[in-house]
């Protein structure tokens, strides 16, 4: 009995020790290394004496259009034996990296592990015989550093498949099952795995959730990628070498090459100085950090398994600058303040903020504005020499002498305060109605696959001025929300409330003050679903059958999008309320603006949007863009008549900090998936 109790006890931590995604330590990282290494390694960028200029060159099978037979004849003279973990785990340590992504497979299907599912790999196929990912896992476990894969879900080598120039296709049920077993296959075989950095390919959204259930099953604590595709992954992955200018309110990362060209080793790449490239990349580093994200920094060893020397050096004195200041890069929080200063950028932890100075004020004075909180000093991190601070107010200075020069292209000063501070924007609202156009969206980044990704809001935040002890909010929301679970956060107070049975409050629309015109179809066309205007339909045709409030069956292809137009007049400047039924990417421009973007993947419940459109007086221009992935059709439907009212729900006072400053935040209670966009536009808090 004491043995069943024992294992019972074992089970239950390793359930809620699943539950603790995302990692903290994958958080507090900061900083890794990425590999590029291959088949593609031994080719150098070169096919037959010419240099491949067009592409990377870990896709030159694709960019040279290599025959199969010959590629793959590249294996018998693939044989790293320069290779040496040891070696490369030192280097990354010593540029300050905590973990290492090594690439298991990349697209041309070539493993560089030991599989049993075919013999493309690199202890089979090349006289080198030996596993290199594993030798670099069980270095990494020796040396403390975390070990993990990239994983391509595309694979041109598995019977059947094809090389396209987007690399985004389906991927089929015999592939996907072999995916299937490759994954299972490392996550059981190579030690503890830190995260999974899926790429490419276009999966179903079951395919995404079972490799997804399949990694997080057998490593609960590994960080799965958002290029899983269909919202799932544990953290999201800007596109390539790409940095946001906004902070990001889930976990994130930007992978990055030394090289926007390439990412695996490119015999003639022109690298230029050392120095300038280490600058470019530590500024990189403190951006993502600053905005709450991980850097992953990629190498491309050589085909003899060597590190390039151009490489090697810079990461090498990239580390200098890193060690020297870690304490504002590792563990750090996020800028708190809502955008980055003209000066540089800002870190913080606990009751100290980091500050990046890269561009030096004329006056050598470092400002900072909107702080709540008392100055205790401040000083230069890499010596400890202390500088002066002046403080009025919400406002505090710090000056920097003129003996001071830049390190590596930024000075980094320590500002400690006298107990915890808050920061608050320099706009504070003094309205007491907070909506979708006051707020200051968090942001996170939602992807259906790699060329199917934008900026989606997760939440909102308000920082409002109000005099008392306590507030009543109430939560203003359309029927299309009804049944959401919310959360509205109130000076560190939070309540949750399912939005439901809220008092109807009328909007002033009579029939015949609106009036529907012309409906014009236009596409289908190839439309990567990513934000961008939409430009040059076309002239489109007129849709004379189109009735309001039924379903219309569009004829579309995969991967492509159809367009309604909808002209419609109204009497004077007026608010509606419309129902859309929803495809797997839904967006909708009003006048020309975006007043809705979403996709419908990951498990999300497709039921209809209801929108609030602000009507200008006469004529009015609304274009509804329905996205398929797969199938052969979208349907659509917009009903006009649906009951013009919203619903107020009130919610419980909440106590308020003392002072007349205070903050507001916003969100699902419960998200199927962290990056998915909210909706919720036409949502708003009103303050009693």
């Amino acid at each position: 009995m004491l043995k069943l109790l024992v294992v019972a006890l074992l089970l239950m931590a390793q359930v809620v020790h699943a539950q603790e995604k995302p990692n903290p330590d994958w958080l507090d990282q900061k900083y890794s290394m990425f590999i590029h290494f291959g088949l593609y390694s031994e080719l150098g960028g070169v096919w037959k004496g010419e240099p491949v200029v067009n592409g990377y060159s870990e896709q030159i099978q694709s960019f040279a259009k290599i025959p199969k037979e010959e590629y793959m004849a590249v294996a018998k003279t693939f044989n790293p034996v320069e290779w040496n973990a040891k070696d490369i785990v030192a280097l990354a340590k010593a540029a300050g990296m905590k973990s290492i992504v090594f690439t298991s497979k990349h697209h041309d299907g070539f493993c560089m592990y030991h599989t049993k599912y075919t013999s493309y790999n690199i202890v089979d196929a090349t006289p080198f015989k030996r596993d290199v990912m594993k030798e670099l896992a069980e270095e990494c476990q020796r040396q403390g550093v975390k070990f993990a894969v990239y994983f391509s879900l595309i694979d041109w080598n598995f019977p059947g498949n094809r090389i396209t120039p987007h690399n985004a296709d389906a991927v089929t049920p015999e592939h996907h099952e072999f995916n299937m077993k490759q994954v299972e296959e490392i996550m059981t075989g190579y030690g503890p795995v830190s995260e999974i950095w899926f790429d490419m390919g276009s999966l179903t959204g079951e395919q995404s959730k079972e490799l997804y259930d399949l990694v997080t099953r057998l490593q609960p604590q590994c960080m799965v990628s958002g290029r899983l595709g269909n919202d799932r992954g544990d953290f999201a992955v800007m596109a390539d070498n790409k940095i946001p200018d906004y902070k990001i309110g889930t976990p994130w990362q930007t992978a990055a090459s030394f090289f926007n060209e390439t990412w695996s080793y490119r015999s003639w790449q022109e690298r230029g100085s050392v120095d300038e490239k280490v600058n470019e990349k530590l500024l990189s580093l403190v951006r993502v950090v600053s905005r709450g994200g991980n850097y992953l920094l990629n190498i491309g060893p050589r085909g003899d398994g060597s590190v390039v020397e151009f490489e090697r050096e810079a990461l090498l004195k990239m580390g200098k600058w890193v060690n020297r200041y870690a304490e504002a890069i590792y563990g750090t929080k996020a800028n708190p303040f809502d955008h980055a200063a003209a000066w540089g950028d800002v870190t913080r932890k606990g009751n100290r903020l980091y500050l990046f100075v890269e561009e030096m004020p004329e006056n050598r004075l470092v400002e900072l504005k909107g702080v709540l909180g008392t100055v205790e000093g401040a000083e230069l991190l890499a010596d400890g020499r202390k500088l002066e601070t002046e403080q009025e107010g919400q406002v505090v200075k710090v000056r920097i002498p003129a003996n001071v020069e830049p390190d590596c292209g930024m000075t980094v000063v320590r500002l400690r305060f006298e107990g915890d501070f808050r920061t608050v924007p320099d706009n504070v609202l003094r309205t007491f109605e907070l909506t979708a156009k006051n707020a200051i969206p968090v942001y996170a980044y939602s992807s259906m696959d790699y060329y199917s990704s934008f900026q989606s809001v997760v939440g909102y935040v308000w920082h409002f001025e109000k005099e008392g002890q306590s507030v009543v909010p109430t939560v203003v929301y359309t029927a299309g929300n009804e049944g959401d679970e919310v959360c509205v956060e109130i000076d560190g107070e939070m309540q949750r409330v399912v939005l439901r049975g809220g008092k109807a409050v009328p909007l002033s629309v009579k029939p015949g003050d609106v009036k529907w015109e012309e409906t014009r179809l236009f596409g289908p066309r190839e439309e990567c679903f990513d934000g961008e205007s939409v430009k040059d339909l076309g002239a489109g045709q007129k849709m004379s059958g189109f009735k309001m409030g039924e379903s219309l069956t569009i004829p579309v292809g995969e991967k492509e999008a159809v367009y309604v137009e909808h002209t419609l007049t109204s009497d004077r400047v007026r608010d509606i309320l419309v129902s859309f039924g929803v495809a797997d990417g839904f967006r909708v421009l009003l006048n020309g603006e975006t007043v809705a973007m979403r996709t419908y993947v990951g498990g999300l419940e497709r039921k209809p949007e209801v929108l609030k459109l602000h009507l200008r007086k006469g004529e009015n221009k609304l274009l509804v863009e329905l996205y398929n992935r797969y199938g052969k059709s979208v349907d659509y439907v917009i009903d006009p008549s649906i009951p013009q009212e919203m619903y107020a729900l009130p919610l419980n006072p909440m106590k308020l900090y003392p002072g007349t400053i205070h903050d507001c935040r916003f969100g699902l209670a419960h998200p199927v998936n962290k990056n998915s966009d909210m909706g919720m536009r036409d949502v708003r808090i009103e303050l009693k």
